[in-house]
């Protein structure tokens, strides 16, 4: 997902904004958070997606739709409010921490 904001509070305050809306919704947290003290690009990487929170002209910038060009665009606003999974969401979060990503350094 990319979005921006127009000052870096707001930029900030979206990255909270999903994050804690994503943990009370669905229970899961980002495996990683780059770029939240500057708040011109936060990442919050999901493993399974990524959310991109630009500061307008950073967006402008970087112009990562193009990289993304031939992707669905998906209009967030037509989709119907979500709703909690039907799985436990403690059965997932154990069954992500169990995978390990493969290591160069062994």
């Amino acid at each position: 997902m990319i979005c921006h904001g127009s000052s870096d509070r707001q930029v900030a305050a979206i990255a909270d904004a999903v994050e804690e809306r994503l943990e009370k919704v669905l229970g899961i947290r980002p495996r990683h958070v780059e770029g939240r003290r500057l708040a011109e690009w936060v990442l919050l990487d999901y493993l399974d997606f990524v959310v991109h929170v630009f500061l307008d002209e950073r967006r402008r910038f970087y112009g990562l739709e193009r990289l993304w060009g031939d992707a669905p665009r998906v209009d967030l606003e037509a989709l119907p409010a979500a709703t909690p999974p039907a799985t436990p969401v403690r059965t997932v979060k154990r069954l992500r921490a169990g995978r390990r990503r493969p290591s160069a350094a062994r």
